[in-house]
């Protein structure tokens, strides 16, 4: 299944769970449609770092849209693989395109600068309140440890 998401009246990003074992979520939704996407953490991270670039290049953006809260909970429709993003300068938009780790389902999402700009700050906002990542591998700081494939098990990282 494609979903296709022209004109947003909303697109919302959170977690589910703990710290450590969170439930990452990106939802959209244009009238009626709802889809939920479920992505890891490290794909948001990126996805903010390309929206924020991209957003630079289009010029300042009017007001940002500040409540990105999920909605109540529903069923994820697929487990993000690719993105891909594109960017209409002539429309000022920023398209985003979502696809299924089975390729089999993909999710368009065509947002304003604005929608863009919001939800670069929400991700990092959200990204911000979870472990630290480890200096030598970048991987989560795990509070009960934190066997850091650098260190080849023989010292504890740097903190």
């Amino acid at each position: 299944m494609n979903y296709e998401f022209t004109n947003p009246d909303k697109i919302m990003v959170g977690t589910r769970g703990e710290v450590g074992n969170r439930l990452f979520l990106l939802q959209c939704r244009q009238d009626h449609r709802l889809v939920i996407l479920k992505l890891e953490k490290m794909q948001l991270a990126q996805l903010a770092q390309w929206v924020g670039q991209v957003v630079e290049t289009l010029g300042r953006p009017g007001h940002l849209p500040d409540d990105f809260t999920l909605e109540a909970e529903y069923e994820v429709d697929f487990a993000v693989g690719d993105i891909a993003m594109a960017v209409d300068e002539e429309r000022q938009r920023i398209d985003v395109t979502f696809e299924d780790v089975e390729e089999e389902h993909s999710a368009l999402i065509s947002m304003t600068k604005e929608w863009a700009g919001g939800l670069a700050i929400a991700i990092t906002r959200l990204i911000e309140v979870g472990r630290p990542p480890c200096p030598l591998c970048a991987g989560p700081l795990d509070p009960r440890g934190h066997d850091c494939p650098r260190t080849n098990g023989h010292r504890p990282p740097i903190r």
